[in-house]
Order: C-alpha cells, then sequence, then structure tokens
C-alpha cells in the first residue's frame, strides 16, 4: 500500500478551504475539507487513479477532482506520494505550476 505525505502548502491549502468556506458556514468547511481527505485516500490503493495534469509535461504528476478542487500530487515511488496542492478549478493554475 501506498503512503501518502503532503506537503505544509499543501496543508496550508486545506486551512485556505475551510476558513473561506466556514465565513458562511463552518460546519460545510469541514466537511468539505474531510471530502478532499478522503478522496485522497483511495490513492493509497489507486496511485494511478488521477489523470496527467495537462498544463505540466510530467507523467508522474496527476490530480484527482473533488468538487471544484483539484488535488495535484506526485508519485515519488512505487510506496510514496506527495500531495503538492489543492486547487480550485477556477483559479488560475499558471501561478501554482512551480513544481
Amino acid at each position: 500500500m501506498v503512503q501518502i505525505k503532503w506537503l505544509a502548502s499543501a496543508k496550508e491549502d486545506l486551512k485556505s478551504i475551510y476558513e473561506y468556506i466556514a465565513l458562511d458556514s463552518p460546519k460545510y468547511g469541514r466537511f468539505q475539507v474531510l471530502k478532499i481527505q478522503q478522496r485522497t485516500e483511495q490513492l493509497k490503493s489507486h496511485p494511478n487513479l488521477g489523470k496527467m495534469v495537462p498544463e505540466l509535461d510530467d507523467p508522474s504528476v496527476r490530480e484527482i477532482v473533488e468538487g471544484h478542487y483539484r488535488i495535484i500530487y506526485k508519485i515519488k515511488s512505487n510506496s510514496e506520494i506527495i500531495i503538492l496542492f489543492v486547487h480550485h478549478g477556477a483559479r488560475n493554475f499558471n501561478k501554482r505550476t512551480n513544481i
């Protein structure tokens, strides 16, 4: 089974998502973050679940989608995945491509 590690910046993305949604509904903010976390858990048994990120030319960097959020991850090895960042689909992706 694959181990999933979150970069500090990806954890900060989750915090920002929660804080933004929580302005209207703390309950829904927690729910959205939980859904994103649960979605990443699927990578433990299916690391290639996501598709290649179209903006990048790196087959090891992939994405899965949960709601409006793109969860960008890198397959480091057969036993390790790194969550790079969580990105809202409506925002400009090119500002985040310093991978």
